[in-house]
């Protein structure tokens, strides 16, 4: 039994580990867009984030299968793993896509929403510091579903813009993803915040 409780806390470990990658893509990808120069070096660095963001991922996977005994749920494990992979997947993809793009410069409502996506993995990582105390947990998690309602506000009326303004039929193809990606990314916090929410309740 002793010998299990280290693997324990390995697990909280690991997760604070792979929110701290979330949080430094995320300022990476903000980095990117307030500063539209080297975007391809960028987006390289921004994609090695991303695989070592995958690796916790499948550390986090990898342990679970081996440990017995885990901290909370292994349903749980799982699902939060995933999701924070997620938000990194779709930081990564803007980032990829802004490149395969070839979008020359980016508008203040993608830098706004990069910042909601931002400030959205900063409140995860301080969330994920209190995995193991959760009674201290909820004031980050209705942060992180108040960021997303702020993302979807800006996203739904710069779509709208979107449609009525754009002149060149590529570039509103073009737009329409990055923006629809950039509020995926805010959903996917949100996921994680609803997860992180799930296991409170059943360990509290």
């Amino acid at each position: 039994m002793f010998r299990l409780l280290p693997t324990q806390t390995r697990f909280f470990d690991l997760f604070e580990e792979q929110a701290n990658k979330v949080l430094e893509a995320a300022r990476a990808l903000k980095e990117m867009v307030e500063h539209y120069e080297n975007v391809d070096e960028k987006a390289r660095h921004i994609k090695q984030l991303e695989s070592e963001g995958d690796n916790l991922t499948h550390s986090i996977i990898d342990k679970l299968n081996r440990t017995f005994i885990t901290p909370f749920d292994r349903e749980d494990i799982h699902a939060l793993a995933s999701g924070l992979d997620d938000v990194l997947d779709n930081i990564e993809g803007v980032a990829s896509r802004l490149v395969l793009f070839r979008v020359r410069s980016v508008t203040p409502e993608a830098i706004e929403l990069v910042s909601v996506i931002e400030r959205s993995c900063e409140a995860i990582q301080t969330a994920m510091s209190h995995l193991r105390d959760l009674k201290s947990i909820s004031a980050h998690l209705i942060r992180i579903n108040d960021l997303e309602n702020e993302a979807d506000f800006i996203s739904r009326n710069t779509t709208a813009q979107l449609f009525e303004q754009a002149s060149d039929f590529r570039e509103l193809i073009k737009w329409k993803e990055l923006y629809g990606r950039l509020e995926a990314t805010t959903d996917d916090c949100e996921d994680v915040a609803n997860i992180l929410e799930g296991i409170a309740v059943k360990n509290n």
